[in-house]
């Protein structure tokens, strides 16, 4: 059995400008189809709109609230509501409140940096 607890991951900062705690991965355990990891936004922060041509990508809302983008349309989000982003799909997420907008993040294949594509990239 593999447990991984959250404090036990140092953060990191994804390709997107996410600081990143993995919870489960390639890096920590026998992980091969999947990954997820616990995401935080600060006070109007926001991901940088980007897309992962293999990666499907679940978002899971922990606290705070925010807008989110996917494709062309953009909705409003708040705790417990889980997005899907289809692999290909540009996404982005803004932090629409004074507080952290924390949420968890499944990538299946595990995430990548190579898997992340800047949409800044594709449009120079």
């Amino acid at each position: 059995m593999i447990v991984a607890n959250l404090h036990d991951s140092k953060p990191f900062t994804t390709k997107d400008g996410s600081e990143v705690r993995s919870i489960l991965d390639r890096a920590n355990a026998p992980v091969r189809h999947q990954s997820l990891a616990e995401a935080t936004l600060p006070p109007n922060g926001s991901t940088s709109k980007h897309r992962h041509p293999r990666s499907e990508e679940i978002y899971y809302i922990l606290s705070g609230h925010g807008s989110m983008t996917v494709g062309d349309e953009t909705r409003d989000v708040v705790p417990h509501d889980a997005i899907l982003t289809p692999p290909g799909v540009p996404h982005e997420l803004v932090n629409t409140c004074g507080e952290s907008l924390v949420f968890l993040c499944c990538c299946a294949p595990p995430y990548s940096h190579q898997d992340t594509i800047m949409e800044k990239e594709t449009e120079d």
